[in-house]
């Protein structure tokens, strides 16, 4: 497959300069717990940052409805794995992008089929360590039960559902949000990097990529 057959079938690849690697994301609008948590006060979905900002622009909501579609093609995986392989082509010394992917900047997990095709992606890229944030805890118990299974290069991570809340019992490698209290687990360093070339940048933390950080969380900003 061409490039350009897997950009009209998937969309475009995010290069986000907070973190590293690529990322891939759809509309927050599309999200199917994180929606109806939006309009939940202390929720962690509570005014979403990806309903608003950058995320409204005409030429971004448009490239999240062109991915959105493009999910349900048969062609989806192929594309995705195209895609990947050639935003992590070798290349010449200090251009090398680091080997990190991250699924859903914004919104979210659609269903067990979506959630398998994501598995498979990961599967035919095992040069790559992906990360998929999710709320989605229902779903992904669903895929489990029905016998899916998650490659050892996807940390798949899910989210806690309100701010200063505990994490998940239900699956082990989870994430939080804090607010008034301590931290859970590892606290996410960006938000505390307030000056200089890394400011509010992963640098050169890979927790959330970690399946051996059991919890990441993030300060509430």
């Amino acid at each position: 497959m061409l490039i350009k057959e897997a950009h009209a079938i998937a969309g475009s690849i995010g290069y986000p300069s907070k973190m590293p690697g690529t990322s891939y994301g759809i509309s927050a609008k599309a999200c199917i717990t994180g929606s109806k948590l939006n309009l939940v006060e202390g929720s962690t979905c509570h005014k979403c940052y990806a309903l608003n900002g950058n995320y409204i622009y005409p030429s971004v909501e448009k490239a999240h409805a062109q991915r959105i579609a493009g999910i349900v093609h048969d062609l989806w995986v192929d594309a995705m794995v195209v895609l990947l392989k050639a935003a992590h082509k070798p290349r010449k010394v200090g251009l090398q992008l680091p080997p990190y992917h991250r699924w859903h900047d914004s919104g979210d997990v659609q269903s067990e089929e979506h959630l398998g095709k994501i598995c498979e992606v990961a599967r035919q890229t095992p040069e790559l360590a992906h990360w998929l944030p999710t709320r989605e805890a229902g779903i992904l118990a669903n895929f489990i039960k029905n016998g899916g299974q998650v490659p050892a290069n996807l940390t798949i991570r899910v989210s806690a559902t309100m701010v200063d809340g505990n994490a998940t019992k239900a699956w082990p490698v989870t994430s939080t949000v804090h607010k008034r209290k301590e931290a859970q687990g590892h606290d996410c360093p960006a938000i505390h990097r307030l000056s200089g070339p890394d400011k509010g940048k992963c640098a050169d933390c890979r927790a959330c990529w970690s399946r051996e950080v059991t919890n990441v969380s993030y300060l509430q900003h």
